[in-house]
């Protein structure tokens, strides 16, 4: 069967004439153009496929040096595409006509970047992800990106407000690890657009839509869904099924329990759980895992307290508390105070949702 596929290929490039040693893609790139009455799906000029157990002489390995994109005889790469150095292109992918792939990336089988789509250096695409989609606007990955078996980055928001034809963008930085069956959307509308940072993990079966703004090193587990216009900041953590309303913020070095409902802003440095997720105490594991001092933690738990849990609610209002735990001549000098501060004032601020609910202990 090999023998016969690489006479057919012959008959059509006989031009070509070397082979690769590489049983999983089989096909390396060449610096000769296409031949105008060769099928498309060989338009990316491939060399025939070379047998598992054949041998590679040195004029084989030294055009293989040369040029070492690797691309299968099956995929569909656009003859427009550019298409970095080191670019390995497995079975049954296609690469659309204005996709830009950079340096040592690699498409597993079956995967798929489609529209004006640029991925950065060094980037994974397992077998079935797909990036980017037919629409005006743009995506962008950055390098080093990990994208899932099965993953679905870059496509048209499931928004009924978007209007067909309107520019709609997608950015994401580097070192991000997007796990399997993961949706994330591009913006609404051209004035926005979907925002992930660098060094995420974003786990199995977790959902980013439109509009979204993600910040850097956080870690999202299985089904966390943000609905649109979501902002989280950096260095979170959510655990499993969790669902966060739209317009809702979650803060820096924030904690958000399994199965929760976010329906209002998760103030910085705080714990929050429950069907409808409340206050729950600062994130101190969190905390202390991110390098914060004994005293900064300390510093954080005495303004929580006198914020959220005064001895007697009704003396004071939450205005009058927050006033006071700035104006503290200790805790007001205290950098990680003043930021969970302006957290809770922001988020009461125009159009924001207020944030979580919390309870009040008439004890310590």
């Amino acid at each position: 069967m090999a023998a016969a596929t690489n006479s057919i290929l012959l008959k059509l490039k006989p031009n070509i004439k070397t082979k690769i040693c590489n049983p999983l893609f089989g096909f390396a790139r060449s610096s000769s153009s296409a031949s105008p009455s060769i099928p498309h799906l060989f338009s990316a000029t491939a060399l025939p496929y070379a047998d598992a157990d054949s041998d590679c002489s040195s004029e084989i390995k030294a055009t293989a040096d040369a040029n070492p994109n690797l691309i299968h005889p099956s995929a569909d790469v656009h003859p427009n595409a550019v298409i970095g150095h080191g670019v390995s292109v497995g079975p049954f992918c296609t690469i659309g006509s204005s996709v830009k792939l950079g340096n040592g990336c690699r498409l597993y089988p079956g995967s798929h970047v489609f529209g004006d789509t640029e991925i950065g250096d060094h980037c994974l695409l397992m077998p079935g992800a797909v990036v980017g989609d037919h629409l005006p606007g743009r995506t962008v990955l950055g390098c080093n990106n990990v994208i899932g078996h099965h993953a679905v980055i870059g496509v048209k928001c499931q928004d009924l407000k978007y209007k067909p034809g309107d520019e709609c963008f997608l950015h994401i930085g580097d070192n991000n690890e997007i796990r399997e069956h993961t949706s994330i959307h591009r913006s609404s509308k051209s004035s926005d657009k979907t925002v992930i940072g660098d060094n995420n993990l974003i786990m199995g079966s977790c959902h980013i839509a439109h509009d979204c703004n993600i910040g850097n090193n956080n870690i999202f587990a299985n089904n966390t869904l943000l609905a649109g216009h979501a902002v989280v900041e950096d260095y979170t953590h959510t655990a499993g099924a969790i669902v966060v309303h739209q317009f809702c913020h979650i803060g820096s070095f924030s904690f958000v329990g399994g199965g929760s409902v976010v329906s209002q802003d998760v103030p910085k440095y705080t714990m929050v759980v429950g069907e409808r997720a409340e206050l729950r105490g600062l994130n101190l594991e969190g905390l202390r895992r991110n390098g914060f001092t004994a005293t900064e933690i300390k510093s954080l738990r005495t303004a929580y307290r006198n914020i959220f849990m005064p001895v007697d609610s009704n003396s004071t209002s939450f205005e009058e508390r927050i006033t006071k735990v700035e104006e503290d001549k200790e805790l007001g000098k205290i950098p990680a105070v003043c930021s969970m501060i302006q957290s809770l004032r922001d988020s009461f601020a125009q159009n924001r949702r207020g944030i979580c609910k919390f309870r009040y202990f008439s004890g310590s």
